[in-house]
């Protein structure tokens, strides 16, 4: 370990455990420690690496993490239960296996709910004390240091708040660190969790951290109203995965507490890389990373009304309230029907096109765009079809690479079930007519095919495209049931993705529209220039 963080502040991420537990996230031990890098790149100080001895993939986790991970800001830490009532902390195999771990914090969940304590536990209010304090004293006696969770304690604190503030005391007393106070149903609001960290904090003396769930939307809201109120520990998930709706979001409390409150708790530089971060570490969840997630999703920076796009070309400022570069993130214009003359000189300029001294180019290409929306296109989720627009406005001609004769499509049913489908397309490449048929596993997959086969002699840089998303969209009807179709494809060239809209009176008429303007923007990106 190179750099100890600064223990007056901390930031605790427990994506690895309390992240695990979201829907649709199933994390191997290879899983595990990609993300503990990231997190650890990122410059936690803390990261919760699962609960030792009660799962043997969490087991495996931390002699794989000792021998195979240099931590340069973070500590690891296991997670797992007070002992058991009637046991000695020194004879209960779970809290050995915390041990076993030797990760040099432990982290220990306790109940403060006293419900939960003759209930769940069946036990005493008093034996519950008992084993805090035992646990802690055990582990703090085995040289290490120790956090407590208090699991529902606002709900505890509610329902018996003198019962609340005891486990806190005991576990303070004991020796813990941290004694953190847990929204575990979360179902608290930012004025309550303020109020009572005050109380707790004015009543116990000790350290007090927050974890809060996002059941009402306001987990990252609660975990700052918890620092507001005193707290100096906060625990989070990388994007805010968790049980249910998730846990408190890492990167909107991280930024804020270094962007809003002035704090410095991460290591110089890290806070660029927020952005990076996060979608590599949804990528390894094999989750879609959230698009209007605050300052690191793709849209958290994005304007598309006219108005804004007119105020932002003075000063950004004015309608962002940071400098996205400062999380790794980046501004970007959206164009559409509600597109002004700011909004496509600043789309232009962010494509590396200088629009500025030509008003009546920029007034025809807002007129185009509003047109052709009118029609049912949609260029802001197609930027790669609206630059080819851009570029026939501003070269006077559209930038293709080849010229099409016809094209076909044919779905043979057959009798036994099975259905052929078959496409044909007639084009012209560097003065060559070119007849191209080929068959795919549905009319778009065809054409497709055909298009490759007739122009990869001629272009071999299509070789490296693949369409890697194709959606469709019924747009309302125009004349009685006829009605227009949308369709938006995603191509990749291994290097980056572009997406191209298409429409048409139905979906293989829009489908091929939206590959031709694919393979047009692809041979584009690779330097090809347009012939006839």
């Amino acid at each position: 370990m190179k750099d100890q963080p600064d223990d007056s502040f901390h930031v605790f991420d427990t994506t690895l455990r309390d992240g695990a537990q979201r829907e649709g996230i199933n994390l191997t031990v290879a899983d595990k420690l990609t993300i503990a890098r990231h997190l650890d790149d990122f410059g936690v100080g803390f990261i919760e690496g699962g609960w030792p001895g009660a799962n043997p993939r969490d087991t495996e986790f931390f002699a794989r993490a000792r021998a195979e991970i240099d931590f340069t800001h973070a500590q690891l830490v296991a997670f797992g239960a007070t002992r058991k009532a009637g046991v000695r902390a020194e004879d209960d195999p779970q809290v050995q296996a915390l041990l076993d771990s030797q990760a040099p914090v432990i982290t220990l969940v306790a109940k403060s709910h006293d419900r939960h304590v003759e209930l769940a536990l069946r036990t005493t209010l008093e034996e519950n004390l008992a084993m805090v304090r035992d646990t802690v004293a055990h582990l703090r006696a085995q040289g290490r240091r120790v956090f407590v969770d208090c699991e529902h304690f606002f709900d505890g604190y509610r329902a018996n708040p003198g019962y609340a503030k005891q486990v806190v005391s005991a576990a303070h007393e004991a020796g813990a660190d941290v004694v953190v106070l847990c929204d575990t149903n979360g179902g608290m609001l930012p004025a309550q969790i303020d109020a009572v960290v005050r109380t707790v904090l004015a009543d116990t003396g000790a350290r007090l951290g927050i974890h809060a769930q996002d059941d009402t939307g306001c987990a990252v809201a609660n975990t700052l109203a918890a620092v507001d109120a005193g707290a100096t520990h906060v625990q989070c998930t990388a994007n805010g995965y968790g049980e249910r709706v998730g846990n408190a979001n890492l990167f909107p409390v991280a930024a804020a507490l270094e962007l809003k409150y002035g704090r410095t708790v991460l290591p110089k530089g890290a806070l660029a890389e927020m952005t990076r971060i996060s979608h590599a570490i949804a990528e390894v969840v094999n989750l879609t990373p959230s698009t209007h997630q605050p300052y690191v999703g793709v849209s958290a920076f994005a304007h598309k009304a006219g108005l804004h796009a007119s105020a932002i070309k003075v000063d950004p400022d004015l309608y962002q309230h940071i400098d996205p570069e400062l999380v790794g993130n980046t501004m970007r214009m959206l164009v559409s029907d509600m597109a002004g003359r700011a909004s496509i000189e600043l789309k232009g300029k962010e494509l590396g096109i200088d629009l500025s001294g030509d008003r009546e180019l920029v007034g025809r290409v807002v007129e185009r765009v509003k047109e052709r929306e009118l029609a049912g296109y949609t260029y802001e989720a197609a930027d790669a079809s609206f630059e080819l627009l851009l570029r026939e406005e501003v070269e006077g001609r559209p930038r293709r690479y080849f010229r099409v004769e016809s094209w076909r499509a044919i779905v043979e049913d057959r009798p036994d079930g099975t259905h052929a489908n078959e496409a044909t397309v007639k084009l012209w490449a560097k003065g060559e007519r070119i007849v191209s048929t080929a068959e795919g596993n549905g009319p778009v997959n065809a054409l497709d095919r055909a298009l490759r086969l007739g122009l990869e002699r001629f272009y071999p840089q299509l070789a490296t495209m693949e369409l890697v998303d194709y959606k469709v969209r019924i747009l309302e009807g125009k004349h009685g049931t006829e009605s227009t179709t949308r369709v938006l494809v995603s191509t990749t060239d291994g290097k980056g993705e572009w997406s191209t809209v298409g429409v048409g009176e139905n979906v293989i008429a829009a489908s091929w529209q939206a590959l031709d303007d694919a393979y047009a923007y692809g041979l584009l990106r690779a330097g090809v220039e347009p012939q006839g």
